[in-house]
């Protein structure tokens, strides 16, 4: 599948304060604690716990969170198909798309009981 700058534009617009509880609560149904969630969230954005807080508070879009994150350099390790997108084959140009798709990408992998140690690429 291709991403469209319509795509893209939704996925900017959208807040993440929406999104978090429907990661969070998939997560935990799956036996994960909020240590791991908040773990995996900070090796790839940067954000600390008090910092993803705070985010939300604010109900900042994912086009804010991705921004302000300070991605990590191994980003580009993150692969694989999410949603029906091979997320390595999307453009640049679909930039928050390609972030937010790594980012489920991560959470699909905690969820599935994936090693902690394998999901940050270490």
């Amino acid at each position: 599948m291709k991403v469209t700058a319509k795509k893209n534009e939704q996925v900017a617009n959208m807040v993440f304060a929406s999104i978090y509880p429907h990661y969070w609560k998939r997560l935990e149904k799956n036996g994960r604690s909020k240590k791991e969630f908040h773990q995996v969230l900070e090796w790839f954005t940067g954000y600390n716990e008090k910092e993803i807080q705070q985010l939300i508070e604010d109900k900042i879009t994912f086009k804010t969170f991705f921004e302000n994150a300070k991605i990590n350099p191994n980003e580009h390790l993150i692969k694989g198909v999410v949603c029906g997108y091979r997320i390595e084959k999307i453009d640049i140009e679909f930039e928050i798309y390609k972030r937010c798709r790594q980012m489920e990408k991560l959470i699909d992998e905690l969820a599935k009981g994936r090693k902690i140690e394998k999901i940050l690429r270490t």
